[in-house]
């Protein structure tokens, strides 16, 4: 065979081709962690594998330069995150980003009143998405059609709550613990079990603490990211080679 029509031998693997797991502070989104990441050390590919909303902290997981071929795996790993809910202030996002619509007594809601309502939430759910979202309807995200103040019909999605235990009891806040399938919007959950309640609720703090198998306690801040070079950087990529499909789904 004549060698000028032979394919080129395969890319030899960059040592940054994997995950960064990395704890992202509240009021950025996850497009501008990466869009950080990407622009500081140079990196032509970088993606992550499951939005947080703005206000949420916690584990986002990054894929660098080959490590975006396992975003599908990434994105559709459970996931677990801890939260606070704040009874009897309601918000028109359901969070803390936004606007108070409502203010009611939440004093009556005992402990035991609390626990039962998260119990129901355990196993199949049909949720509807939220408009402050990033889903789409005919390109267009719901968050774009909400700042226009329109309102659209989505269908529903089918998400699993494996657990939703409750941490601490402290009315009006209360910590609780939720371990849930991908696409599970935990605010639109907090508005829910608040309306169910009585009172009201939204969810006021939001930290993811795993994905599958990847924790928080294994990432690295935002901040420290911005002392590293791309020679600093390496040693926190778990590399693409090494990533079992076991390593993802626990």
């Amino acid at each position: 065979m004549d060698g000028r029509h032979r394919p080129p031998p395969p890319r030899a693997a960059d040592p940054w081709d994997g995950l960064l797991l990395v704890d992202k502070p509240a009021g950025l989104t996850s497009h501008d962690v990466v869009d950080r990441v990407r622009r500081h050390f140079k990196l032509r590919k970088v993606g992550h594998g499951g939005t947080l909303d703005p206000m949420a902290t916690g584990l986002l997981v990054l894929l660098l330069g080959r490590g975006t071929r396992i975003s599908a795996r990434v994105m559709v790993a459970d996931k677990t995150y801890e939260g606070t809910l704040h009874l009897g202030v309601t918000t028109d996002t359901d969070d803390a980003d936004g606007r108070v619509t409502g203010r009611q007594e939440a004093g009556g809601v005992t402990r035991e009143a609390l626990e039962r309502e998260m119990e129901k939430w355990r196993g199949d759910l049909q949720q509807v998405p939220p408009m402050v979202s990033a889903i789409k309807i005919n390109g267009v995200p719901l968050y774009k059609l909400a700042r226009k103040g329109q309102i659209v019909d989505r269908e529903p999605r089918l998400i699993h709550i494996y657990e939703m235990a409750l941490l601490d009891f402290q009315p009006p806040r209360v910590r609780f613990r939720l371990r849930c399938s991908k696409g599970t919007y935990v605010r639109t959950i907090a508005g829910d079990i608040g309306r169910d309640l009585g009172c009201g609720a939204h969810l006021e703090q939001l930290r993811r603490t795993r994905s599958g198998a990847l924790r928080i306690e294994d990432a690295v801040a935002l901040d420290r990211l911005a002392e590293l070079d791309l020679d600093g950087l390496v040693p926190l990529v778990i590399p693409l080679r090494t990533i079992r499909p076991e390593d993802l789904d626990r």
